[in-house]
């Protein structure tokens, strides 16, 4: 039995993708980049649906049907209904993993497709692509917050770096659950994420913080057990706010624009400190970012450099800097 595990993110992800034989045919979509470059990052819990439900492999392939309002899985032939039996297991299976920090799925599959998967008319070979598969729509709709992408759109370096941004993000938040959440320990996790959250979404950024200002001052030791339930219960209300606030800022693309935006903010804070020379180089550095010259690793890297010679605690905390391991590469393409 799987539970949370603050030390290592858990990743959910279609067993196929592992090189698993699970597919109608026997076959497997291996991926090499899961295989190479993710396996030493993440515990990998794969699973794959169909073969949780008994069919097998090789066995008849099944797809989604569209009947009136109605979504059916079906064989191609009808012969096999499997509608039933898919959706109440995923149902079911979705409640046990609310441990994991993400979820990769497989790809036009009816029961991991993420996104358009092709939805038949009945008795025909014709359909739309506007279907979802019966266990990610599950999953989604469980964990509406959850990081959650298909495998073959990592090959977008941006939505890379994304998903594995909101990935450990979420691990971060739901470590911070499991130690036990305060006001200060919430206003500090604030802290580390704002440049961050600036450079995603100047919109909740500005947004966020005064919801956290709402919070009040810590309680006192006088106080009665019914205030402190009291104080409990609002600091959970806004904890489940910023969450959702912080979740739906980090799933859009951080532009260009907005990056070079958070790099002058951070720029500011060496003022003082930097000689004239590395402060003509910083500036140069983010403008040739800018301008699509250079990758963000290199300001970036810059930024690092001279945190080392001149420490400034409020910048060496903030999680932009260092959203996610190095050794992934994902700063490397834009």
């Amino acid at each position: 039995m799987y539970k949370f595990n603050p030390q290592k993110i858990q990743l959910g992800i279609s067993a196929c993708l592992l090189g698993q034989k699970v597919r109608f045919d026997a076959g497997h979509k291996n991926s090499v980049y899961c295989q190479q470059e993710l396996a030493a990052h993440f515990d990998f819990v794969p699973l794959c649906p169909e073969m949780a439900i008994g069919l097998g492999a090789p066995r008849k392939s099944i797809r989604l049907v569209r009947d009136d309002e109605q979504i059916l899985v079906q064989s191609a032939d009808g012969s096999l209904d499997v509608t039933d039996k898919l959706k109440a297991f995923s149902e079911a299976k979705v409640g046990e993993l609310d441990f994991l920090g993400g979820y990769l799925l497989c790809a036009k599959s009816p029961s991991c497709g993420m996104e358009r998967v092709t939805e038949y008319k009945p008795g025909s070979r014709q359909g739309s692509k506007s279907g979802v598969g019966v266990f990610a729509r599950a999953l989604m709709a469980r964990y509406p917050l959850l990081p959650v992408e298909e495998e073959g759109r990592l090959h977008d370096m941006v939505l890379r770096e994304n998903f594995f941004t909101r990935v450990y993000a979420y691990h971060d938040w739901h470590c911070l659950q499991h130690d036990g959440l305060t006001r200060h320990k919430l206003l500090q996790f604030h802290s580390r994420y704002k440049y961050l959250l600036m450079a995603h979404s100047p919109a909740w950024y500005r947004r966020l913080g005064p919801l956290l200002a709402n919070l009040g001052a810590d309680p006192g030791t006088d106080m009665s057990v019914a205030d402190n339930c009291g104080r409990d219960l609002a600091l959970a209300r806004v904890a489940g706010r910023y969450f959702e606030g912080l979740m739906t800022a980090l799933k859009l693309n951080a532009s260009r624009r907005n990056h070079t935006s958070t790099l002058q903010h951070i720029q500011g804070y060496f003022k003082q400190r930097l000689s004239k020379a590395q402060k003509s180089e910083l500036t140069a550095c983010i403008m040739k970012y800018h301008g699509g010259l250079l990758p963000l690793l290199v300001p970036i890297t810059l930024i690092n450099h001279y945190l080392r010679e001149h420490p400034t605690p409020y910048i060496q905390q903030q999680v932009y800097l260092n959203p996610h391991p190095e050794s992934l590469k994902l700063r490397y393409a834009y």
